[in-house]
């Protein structure tokens, strides 16, 4: 019996960073040496006063469902935390918990897009954002961007991409692939956009207290009608917890609540626990450390592959990845990647993830390993192409 799939299945991608990782590992359980600078997650362990407050929870039993939009005491620390980072009075009632960043995106894909529909979104950008708006039969409409534009959609950007099925526009900020920010007047510039248009505005957050050269801005302090989608994977470091949460609209919350009953029951209790030890001083001090090693390792990567001949237009000023452009190379971006991994034990992300733009001309790389580790991978490929 041939199985019968439905079509949507076909037009989602694989996510093809999780296939090298799977083969990067496959090559280290043989006993080679690998680099692995293709996630998105940093080397460190979560901070231990976290994992100490998970453990306290499950010894207190804590392991029960909890209410679908979160625990009210990590509502309540979220809006302490906008208030003492950004100066911003979120309430509670405001913010959804969710099983990480990706269950905050199927839910707002479900909430704001009807079927037919689009959202603009930045071409190189996360690939698995179009992927949830396919889920709920809408489409991601990508719109090309480059150096000249730093990586970022813009509101003449989107101006110009609008369509008529359009229903509004998805930014992240800082980005992957590239680490680019956005402004604060490049947001405001989005905003009335979508306030002119009649479209959503929803901005991923997830990189925030990962920049390096001043806070990123929020769309929060600009207005309250976007949805703010953040993650305790990322600067938290806490990634396979599984828990993020969402900034929505007021009005928008039942309808968010009604949804993530039905298909989360709820977040991870034990997650939504430990989190609350996220945002204690002792915490948060071992996490700046870690961002000011980021900057260390992105002050080595960046010149070392510069100098090698990787076309990195900009230094990036948030997250931890390079997005570099390899035409010196004359290579498509999978057999590049795929060289550097079997032959040279590298592994690296290839540009086809992240949307279609110039993409077999660019590759990702994470500096989320080690200086030593870093200095290994630099060392070899300057043996092959100095």
């Amino acid at each position: 019996m041939t199985a019968k799939f439905a079509a949507r299945v076909a037009d989602i991608e694989p996510f093809r960073v999780v296939e090298v990782l799977t083969r990067a590992k496959q090559l280290a359980s043989q006993g080679r040496d690998i680099v692995h600078m293709a996630a998105g997650e940093p080397d460190f362990a979560t901070a231990e006063p976290i994992v100490d407050a998970a453990v306290k929870a499950l010894r207190c039993g804590q392991t029960h469902y909890t209410p679908a939009v979160g625990i009210p005491e990590l509502r309540e620390a979220i809006s302490d935390y906008y208030r003492s980072d950004y100066g911003l009075d979120i309430s509670p009632e405001r913010i959804v918990v969710t099983p990480g960043a990706s269950g905050a995106l199927l839910l707002l894909s479900a909430l704001l897009m009807a079927p037919g529909e689009g959202m603009l979104m930045a071409d190189p950008g996360y690939p698995c954002n179009r992927h949830f708006l396919r889920l709920v039969e809408g489409e991601g409409q990508l719109v090309p961007v480059g150096p000249q534009d730093r990586f970022q959609l813009n509101a003449a950007l989107a101006e110009a991409a609008w369509q008529r099925n359009t229903s509004g526009v998805i930014v992240a900020s800082p980005a992957n692939p590239t680490g680019e920010i956005l402004s604060r007047s490049q947001l405001q510039g989005l905003h009335e956009l979508c306030q002119r248009r009649g479209g959503h505005l929803i901005v991923d957050e997830i990189y925030h207290g990962l920049s390096y050269n001043g806070a990123a801005p929020s769309i929060l302090s600009i207005t309250d009608d976007a949805f703010v989608i953040n993650s305790f994977s990322k600067y938290f470091g806490m990634t396979g917890w599984r828990l993020g949460w969402i900034v929505a609209p007021e009005a928008a919350v039942p309808e968010l609540e009604k949804m993530a009953q039905n298909f989360f029951i709820s977040p991870s209790t034990v997650a939504q626990y430990a989190a609350l030890a996220a945002f204690l001083p002792e915490t948060r001090r071992i996490l700046d450390r870690r961002r000011e090693e980021l900057v260390q390792r992105r002050d080595f990567l960046y010149p070392a592959l510069t100098a090698l001949g990787f076309d990195i237009p900009h230094k990036p000023e948030g997250a931890f990845y390079l997005y570099a452009g390899i035409d010196k190379f004359e290579q498509s971006t999978e057999a590049f990647c795929l060289q550097l991994l079997e032959e040279h034990g590298i592994a690296i992300t290839p540009g086809i993830d992240f949307g279609k733009h110039n993409a077999q001309r660019h590759v990702r790389f994470a500096y989320t390993t080690s200086m030593a580790q870093l200095e290994k991978a630099v060392a070899r490929l300057e043996a092959l192409y100095s």
